[in-house]
């Protein structure tokens, strides 16, 4: 082989070193970028998924509410006030849902869904209490089955609202560890808000049973 075929191979390796260096410094971004980007959407749509499950519990246990008041009123006439604020929750905690679902992931809506359903549960938790001084209605086979789908929907509410707040509180650690965060604000993935009451929402005052 030639002097001037050796130096032309060991250009033409230098070459390919350098190129595949390029190629490797350009590539290798663009698979840590494709991969974050896909990231923070799975993690997005895991949790608006994991949240879609709550919205339908909280609306059935909605769905239940009118049956289980009608059934009762008429036994517990006297006490209109403790079913009147079960209906304003009840209706509360729709009007939230209607909001959130106009503004998917806003904090503020979030936190009134989840300050409505804290209430309902308080209200409802006080209104079996009061049941239980009604021997017709604690023998109602009517009220028995409806007691029994509320408690079952609110276990199912109570495991949603867990399964949800753990995929946000991942996806939001996704969006906030270096050096992705930047990454995240450069395409404006933002932060979503856990279903859970402040402190003062969860001591929200016990309706007084006549």
């Amino acid at each position: 082989m030639c002097k001037g075929s050796v130096i032309g191979w060991s250009i033409l390796r230098r070459m390919e070193i350098v190129f595949g260096a390029i190629a490797i410094a350009i590539v290798l971004p663009c698979i840590w970028v494709l991969v974050t980007y896909n990231g923070f959407v799975r993690g997005r749509v895991r949790a608006q998924a994991a949240f879609s499950q709550i919205d339908v519990q909280l609306k059935r246990r909605c769905d239940l509410i009118p049956n289980l008041v009608e059934t009762i009123k008429g036994a517990m006439a006297h006490e209109r006030q403790t079913l009147e604020a079960v209906t304003r929750a009840r209706q509360a905690a729709l009007a939230g849902l209607g909001a959130l679902q106009m503004k998917p992931g806003d904090f503020a809506a979030l936190r009134t869904v989840a300050q409505a359903s804290q209430s309902l549960d308080q209200l409802l938790a006080g209104l079996r209490i009061s049941v239980e001084n009604y021997p017709d209605l604690k023998t109602s086979t009517n009220v028995l089955a409806l007691q029994e789908e509320l408690s079952s929907t609110e276990n199912r509410i109570a495991f949603s609202r867990q399964a949800y707040n753990d995929s946000v509180m991942s996806y939001n650690t996704s969006l906030s560890v270096f050096p992705s965060n930047l990454f995240a604000r450069l395409f404006a993935f933002q932060a979503m808000g856990l279903f859970e009451a402040t402190a003062d929402d969860r001591a929200l005052p016990q309706v007084r049973l006549s």
